[in-house]
């Protein structure tokens, strides 16, 4: 591979690793926020144990998203020299607010574990939601970053040089609503479904009907809940999206679609694959004019294909798979949660082991819409890290021997990952949820100050 490809092997490695942490980092505090809330309102201990160990799993994640994130940073600076010089000229602001984001998430979340026991009931309600809202706000503020890149604002280049730079008309670029959108609702469904996945896969472990079986129960309805309302908002927000790339980034929409042609009337490929020679997608069902709605909610709507622009300029056209398992992955969590919250509501019979094993995949499934989600959004700017204005290629370093740090970096994210296993796995392996449902029971015993 040649010094470019290894750099954005290199980066995109390390976001596809990190981007795990940050997003389940901003789903979990959520999910705990709301298991406070129903322990508050309906006084089920239940519910104050569920928090206590989601937050022990969160404290963990924190920890293994920090320096990978730091790493993250470390890789913009070394990597793409040409792209950090206009964003330190034009888009320093998220990076330094981000700083006061994560401050927040760390404080509370610090007087939450270590005060749970000891502070007023609002105060505890309190705290989980300053903890929510910094870790939005991070996640929100550094992927502004990233719309940025894909709708730049605030700045002109004239004779090379950057001039009239506008900090705050760069921050709120014009797809900064639709990408914050679109990072939250999606990350409250990730977190959402992977504690679903845990919840499910502990229920299979024990006998139907047993104390254990209705903990994990419990769990699964809430995280259901939570996900299913966050997975029906996130398709909306992408209809929105497919509308802003309609309008900025029209060779990304039509890569995603593999369309070659303009047309009005367009339609709406799923699944097969793009074949560059024929101009077609193959095996692909195709629905008719579904496209052109999609793109500006009227049949009419002009849809600009591949053909009119410049073949260097076309993004790379397997990120119509990509495109297609984020959708497909996300229609099939809208009705996971339908199906389940009817089955539990309406039926109300035991869920038949086939759902069971449905949501126990959930979770992972949530993880691969999200990557496949952020490799589409990144890949499909290219070949510009600065859309029309910076190419990835004007951005990288100019050093070489990468390759040797890229390997470093696949082993230290490989011990990250076998470290954040085992700690989880030990730690809840030394404290059950049977302890923790004693220590509630018992009177006069911190659950939150024990075992910690």
């Amino acid at each position: 591979m040649d010094d470019l490809v290894i750099a954005r092997s290199m980066f995109g490695t390390t976001m596809a690793f990190h981007i795990i942490f940050a997003t389940i980092g901003v789903g979990l505090p959520f999910m705990i926020l709301m298991a406070e809330l129903m322990y508050q309102k309906t006084k089920d201990f239940q519910y104050a144990v569920m928090a206590k160990r989601w937050t022990k799993a969160f404290a963990v994640l924190l920890g293994v998203g920090i320096p990978t994130g730091t790493i993250a940073g470390v890789q913009l600076s070394l990597l793409w020299p040409g792209f950090m010089e206009v964003i330190g000229r034009v888009m320093a602001l998220p990076f330094q607010i981000e700083i006061y984001a994560f401050f927040i998430e760390a404080l509370f979340m610090s007087i939450y574990v270590y005060a749970a026991d000891r502070i007023p009931p609002w105060m505890r309600i309190v705290s989980l939601t300053l903890v929510a809202i910094g870790a939005l706000g991070s996640a929100v503020l550094i992927t502004n970053v990233h719309a940025f890149e894909g709708t730049p604002a605030g700045f002109r280049i004239e004779n090379g040089e950057i001039v009239d730079v506008d900090p705050w008309k760069a921050f709120f670029n014009p797809s900064f609503f639709v990408t914050a959108g679109h990072v939250a609702l999606s990350a409250y469904t990730t977190g959402a479904f992977v504690v679903a996945s845990i919840a499910a896969f502990k229920m299979l472990k024990n006998a139907v009907g047993s104390k254990l079986y209705l903990f994990h129960k419990k769990a699964l309805i809430l995280s259901v809940v939570v996900g299913g309302i966050f997975s029906l908002l996130t398709a909306v927000n992408g209809h929105e999206s497919a509308q802003y790339l309609h309008e900025y980034q029209p060779e990304k929409l039509a890569a995603a679609e593999g369309l070659f042609e303009t047309q009005t009337h367009a339609p709406l490929a799923i699944g097969g694959f793009t074949d560059k020679e024929t101009q077609e997608v193959k095996w692909a069902i195709e629905i008719p004019w579904a496209l052109s709605f999609l793109a500006g909610n009227s049949f009419d709507t002009k849809v600009i294909g591949l053909n009119d622009f410049p073949e260097e300029w076309w993004p790379p056209l397997f990120i119509h798979t990509l495109f297609n398992v984020m959708v497909g992955i996300g229609s099939l969590l809208i009705l996971l949660a339908a199906l389940t919250l009817f089955w539990n509501k309406w039926l109300k019979k035991d869920f038949p082991k086939l759902l069971m094993w449905l949501l126990v995949l959930s979770g992972p499934l949530s993880v691969i819409a999200i990557e496949s989600g952020w490799i589409f959004a990144c890949t499909g700017r290219q070949p510009w890290t600065i859309y029309r204005i910076l190419s990835t290629a004007d951005s990288v370093t100019t050093a070489g021997n990468l390759g040797v740090l890229f390997t470093f970096f696949i082993i230290v994210y490989v011990i990250l990952a076998a470290a954040v296993l085992f700690v989880l796995l030990y730690y809840f392996k030394r404290n059950t949820v049977e302890d923790d449902l004693h220590r509630a029971e018992a009177k006069g015993v911190p659950l939150f100050s024990t075992n910690s």
